[in-house]
């Protein structure tokens, strides 16, 4: 009886030394907490990918072997409409996951809907300056550049096609749960996802278009 009830007080001590303590009250960590920080952990080894391709980027940047450089093949205009729209898409997605908190669901489904047609513009304009490239013979295996060019940008768009079909995940999630708790807590990660792409895209745009078609 005695070593059952040890075994049984070791168990639970063993329990409890594997949940997460709450910084604030001392006790385990709420659901909210634990996912919120595994979240942060992802989006963190998500920035860590991004900039090895950077640093891959960076210093292949000037190997064109003889062939079209940065300066003769982006068009800036195009570029600017693409981070206007995907900068717009941020905006409109912390709208719509605030109106789901207050339960305005009209304009959280607005706000979706903004949100996924800018993203959609964003990733058509984009595929679209993929096929104009390919098409004048600047595909990625032309150069050193190119490659290291398509790789990164096409990371990111590859991406952004993730977080529109999640997008859509949640929104018929929504349709049908509510606005329940665990629903928001989604919509809180898809919301911090969505605003790190748009991080990584200015500083794709400084590195990559800015300085590339000086």
């Amino acid at each position: 009886m005695t070593a059952t009830l040890t075994n049984a007080r070791g168990s639970a001590r063993a329990a409890d030394a594997s949940q997460v303590a709450d910084p604030l009250t001392g006790g385990p960590a709420t659901v909210e907490i634990t996912v919120a920080y595994g979240f942060w952990i992802f989006l963190l080894s998500d920035i860590v990918m991004f900039s090895a391709v950077f640093a891959a980027y960076a210093v292949l940047s000037s190997r064109t072997a003889g062939g079209p450089s940065g300066q003769s093949l982006f068009d800036l205009r195009n570029v600017g409409i693409e981070t206007l729209s995907l900068l717009f898409s941020s905006f409109t997605c912390g709208v719509a996951v605030l109106a789901a908190e207050n339960r305005r669901m009209g304009t959280f489904y607005a706000g979706m809907a903004l949100t996924f047609t800018l993203g959609a513009v964003f990733l058509g304009m984009e595929i679209s300056e993929f096929a104009r490239m390919i098409g004048a013979g600047a595909g990625p295996s032309r150069s050193a550049f190119l490659s290291a060019f398509f790789s990164l940008i096409g990371l990111h768009g590859a991406h952004i096609t993730i977080g529109l079909l999640w997008l859509c995940f949640l929104v018929a999630q929504t349709l049908v749960k509510g606005p329940k708790p665990f629903v928001l807590r989604r919509l809180g990660c898809f919301s911090l996802f969505w605003h790190a792409l748009d991080i990584v895209w200015v500083a794709l745009l400084s590195l990559v278009y800015l300085m590339g078609a000086r």
